[in-house]
């Protein structure tokens, strides 16, 4: 089969389209496992490393930096390489920080290994622009919604399983200085494996690798003139409120529960996964809800939805920040988890559909925008003076404020975009 598939079967592998559908999340789902590998077990790397409040929040900073920059990069790569090559090479440059972390020993050297670990972030920019090409645009929003979900899952599933595979270590006699530094390889090995299986079973496209068609034999020079486009920013600022919370919370979630309701780290990492394990579900319904309000109301449909999706995080961030019992931050959680995760799907039920001749350079500026998001709200967390709940209580009203840019403005598909020497914002 050489065209884009028109249903998401998602129980089979027979065709290329499904078998890198379900390679593609996979591989964002090993990255995110050693991406953010290190977040649950920041209680016992504080303690071991003897880190200020302020040095945490300058790693927080870092977990997510080199990501900004790694995206628009990969996005531009992907347009050149092809997402195959540019996925597994990602993947063998990035296991080597992952499984070297350990050899950390004091926070200088920690905050350098946890940057040059940022990067793998940009394997989402890989997974988004790999769908795009595996299916039609009727359900390219779903498609990329599961994908971008369940690969989010790693961040769950690591603050699950990272504290576990630390206890087990502890549990042959190690120390816990030495069990966090042995953790971390498990995921670089995974990743090692992951990128074995995207050489050997996928490619870019459904008629072949850009390699070998002829309309990619030439190298395509970079449309930076997409920043010129309000609809781009519109749908970055949007991804920093959505994803850049998701990765903030990734990040801080495992330190909050611990400190501020005295939570053992098994615990804290627990209850941390359960707002990554919504990636299951609740991403994808965002992306669905998407390609139906696209199919009824149009491009401006979707802009609506995430909209009003971007203002119920807003609304049940600032619950969670001043949620005073363990029961009421857990229920808090859960609803603004629900639809920021939804908002992340629906982000990139648009994106594909902006310039359609750079699906890569867009996506990777809004998936940038994702990280700029979490890297600014990193500031929030490293403050001294602003305690963790204020910090939610801020983020939550720049959330709803973005969701007020976001209702105003104007979607339109690329082929249907107005002819003008410039692109300038246009609202309903």
């Amino acid at each position: 089969m050489s065209a884009p598939l028109n249903e998401l079967k998602i129980f089979s592998i027979r065709s290329v389209q499904m078998r890198t559908f379900h390679i593609t999340w996979l591989m964002f789902f090993v990255c995110f496992f050693g991406w953010f590998g290190l977040a649950p077990l920041m209680p016992t790397i504080r303690t071991d490393l003897g880190l200020s409040k302020s040095q945490v929040g300058n790693i927080i900073i870092a977990s997510v930096s080199g990501t900004i920059v790694a995206r628009l990069v990969i996005g531009r790569l992907c347009d050149i390489w092809g997402p195959r090559l540019t996925a597994i090479r990602l993947l063998l440059v990035g296991a080597v920080p992952v499984m070297l972390v350990g050899l950390a020993h004091d926070y200088t050297t920690f905050l350098l290994f946890r940057l040059c670990i940022s990067v793998i972030g940009a394997s989402f920019v890989i997974t988004q622009f790999h769908t795009s090409l595996m299916f039609a645009p009727a359900i390219k929003g779903t498609a990329n919604a599961v994908t971008g979900g369940w690969g989010n899952l790693g961040g769950g599933v690591t603050n699950m399983v990272m504290p576990l595979i630390f206890a087990a270590i502890t549990g042959f006699g190690y120390t816990p200085a030495q069990a966090w530094r042995y953790a971390m390889i498990v995921p670089g090995i995974m990743m090692l494996i992951v990128a074995w299986l995207y050489y050997r079973y996928t490619q870019d496209t459904p008629a072949g690798n850009f390699r070998d068609l002829p309309s990619h034999q030439q190298k395509q020079k970079t449309d930076w003139s997409i920043l010129a486009d309000w609809r781009v920013w519109a749908l970055t600022f949007s991804y920093a409120m959505c994803f850049g919370m998701e990765i903030t919370f990734d990040n801080v979630a495992a330190l909050h529960f611990t400190d501020s309701f005295g939570l053992a780290q098994e615990r804290a990492g627990f209850l941390a996964g359960i707002f990554g394990f919504m990636n299951l579900f609740a991403r994808a319904i965002g992306g669905i809800l998407s390609d139906k309000a696209g199919k009824k109301y149009g491009m401006n449909g979707k802009g609506r939805l995430l909209a009003l999706l971007l203002v119920a995080e807003g609304i049940g961030l600032l619950f969670f920040a001043q949620a005073g019992s363990l029961t009421m931050a857990i229920i808090s959680m859960l609803s603004f988890a629900f639809f920021l995760k939804m908002a992340n799907g629906a982000t990139y039920g648009i994106v594909p559909f902006i310039n359609e001749k750079n699906v890569g350079l867009v996506s990777g500026v809004v998936g940038a925008g994702g990280n700029l998001g979490g890297m600014m709200f990193g500031f929030l967390f490293k403050s001294e003076n602003i305690s963790y709940a204020m910090a939610f209580r801020y983020i939550g009203i720049v959330v709803l404020l973005v969701g007020l840019v976001v209702l105003i403005t104007r979607f339109y598909k690329s082929a249907d975009q107005p002819k003008r020497t410039l692109a300038v914002p246009e609202y309903l």
